[in-house]
């Protein structure tokens, strides 16, 4: 019998201590399945639970540790636990989108995503909870009921990636799939103390693309080693798909070997990109304590503005694609969809073709007007990931009684920062630098570097982390 694991220890970890044999994938698998067990009821971050082909994946792991020549044979995350997004199929689960109308049937194959996890070495740990077509940034849902903070359940762990970033920061999983179409990656990263890293537009693909490229598949971590590592499983050449370029020739866990260039123009936005949001004190506190770090390491504080569009023309572009972001999935019960997204729906309906399309080109073009005046104006940007703190439970529902689409406007400040990039398609990441006093709750800060420069972000972010480490922080429930 090896020594109790701690389950917070970062993947990449995990995974050489099995390859050093220090630790069985047995024993890993067992540890975070207990977990589920003392701590899911409280949280609900799994919507599907698979105990015995975990068991079975996990025993598969072992054999195979055994019958290796060297460590090496191994793939880099063999044996470590990881749960999936019901958003995604997993051959022979069932993906509920996280709604009460979809069927329950278990899926036929799994999405090229979760293929790329498999060949890596993960054992799939279950599917985790989401809002319905994850259209919301929470859970609380007819279908998955409510998914609740480790840091205090009385709060959201953020969304629509609920699950993951619940589970991955009360140590019921090392690491955790997510998906991110307007922050989805970034929110939960922000509300649980987490990174999480969206990927430029079409260097991860999933089966098909997802609201236009605003969305994307990444990963919740404890580290930035393990985003890294991550990246490198998922950046991967997809013949397949509709737009994927070739896979990166250098491996992101080598951009943490090298250090970061001297003499960086950074900026920052802090004000809400939309009028009328208030952003709260300790956001922009996270945003000081990234600028106040980065000048110290030598590099440059610049006064120059993102040059946003008016707050209408985003807006309604946006929202146009967005409504249409349920489409395509098989519903066994119509009638069953929650009401903010029946809404959106009769509103997709109701836009014709050719006003879509317009709407996609005026996206396209608004995209294209940050990103020029980014790279000319920035290497690095910095922002709050969310305007305000995880909110209280229920506290999206205000005036949706008359109005469903209200549910939308009181998540404004949840996304408000994120969403623009998943517009313009740059990465961005958001890094658990900050903590509220009065709440003790965990605050995010976001950095955005040009597209495909997740090399620069992962730098600037490991740079950040020995800054400031947050390994030691772990919230109350785990």
């Amino acid at each position: 019998m090896h020594a109790p694991i701690d389950p917070f220890t970062p993947a990449v970890e995990l995974a050489a201590a099995i390859r050093r044999k220090e630790v069985s994938p047995v024993e890993v698998a067992d540890c975070f399945l207990d977990r589920m067990d003392e701590l899911d009821p409280r949280l609900n971050a799994f919507c599907h639970r698979a105990d015995d082909d975990v068991r079975k994946a996990a025993s598969a792991a072992a054999d195979a540790v055994v019958r290796a020549t060297s460590p090496e044979d191994l793939p880099p995350f063999h044996g470590v636990p990881l749960p999936v997004k019901d958003l995604v199929d997993v051959a022979g689960w069932p993906t509920t989108h996280g709604s009460a109308g979809a069927g329950r049937a278990p899926a036929d194959a799994s999405d090229p995503v979760v293929r790329r996890f498999v060949d890596a070495g993960f054992v799939l740990l279950g599917k985790t909870t989401t809002s319905e077509f994850g259209s919301l940034p929470f859970t609380e849902s007819e279908a998955l009921g409510i998914s609740r903070s480790p840091w205090n359940p009385d709060r959201t762990p953020g969304g629509s990636s609920s699950g993951a970033g619940a589970a991955v920061a009360a140590g019921m999983a090392p690491i955790a799939h997510a998906e991110d179409g307007g922050g989805s990656i970034r929110i939960p990263a922000s509300c649980n103390g987490l990174v999480g890293l969206k990927p430029t537009r079409g260097l991860v693909t999933n089966v098909v693309v997802e609201v236009e490229g605003f969305g994307t598949s990444g990963v919740l971590t404890h580290s930035v080693a393990d985003t890294a590592a991550a990246l490198d499983v998922l950046a991967r050449h997809d013949p397949a798909a509709w737009w994927s370029p070739p896979t990166p020739r250098t491996p992101f866990t080598t951009a943490l070997e090298r250090d970061m260039p001297t003499g960086l123009r950074i900026g920052a936005l802090i004000d809400s990109p939309v009028d009328g949001i208030r952003v709260h004190p300790a956001c922009i506190a996270a945003v000081d304590v990234a600028l106040h770090t980065l000048e110290s390491a030598g590099h440059h504080l610049v006064d120059t503005p993102l040059p946003l569009p008016p707050a209408d023309e985003l807006v309604s572009a946006f929202t146009a694609l967005w409504n249409v972001g349920g489409a395509g999935i098989a519903l066994a019960e119509p009638d069953r969809i929650e009401p903010h997204n029946r809404a959106l729906r009769d509103a997709a309906r109701a836009t014709d073709s050719w006003t879509y399309a317009e709407k996609v080109k005026k996206t396209e073009q608004l995209s294209r007007r940050i990103v020029e005046g980014f790279v000319a104006g920035f290497d690095l940007l910095v922002t709050p990931t969310m305007a305000c703190l995880p909110p209280l439970i229920g506290a999206w529902r205000a005036g949706t009684e008359d109005d469903p689409l209200r549910a939308l406007v009181n998540s404004y400040p949840m996304g408000v920062f994120t969403s623009v990039f998943n517009v313009t398609g740059q990465p961005a990441v958001s890094l658990p630098l900050h903590h509220d006093e009065a709440t003790g709750l965990p605050v995010g800060v976001q950095i955005v570097a040009a597209p495909w420069r997740e090399d620069l972000l992962l730098q600037v972010s490991r740079t950040l982390e020995l800054t400031h480490p947050w390994a030691g922080r772990r919230p109350p429930i785990g």
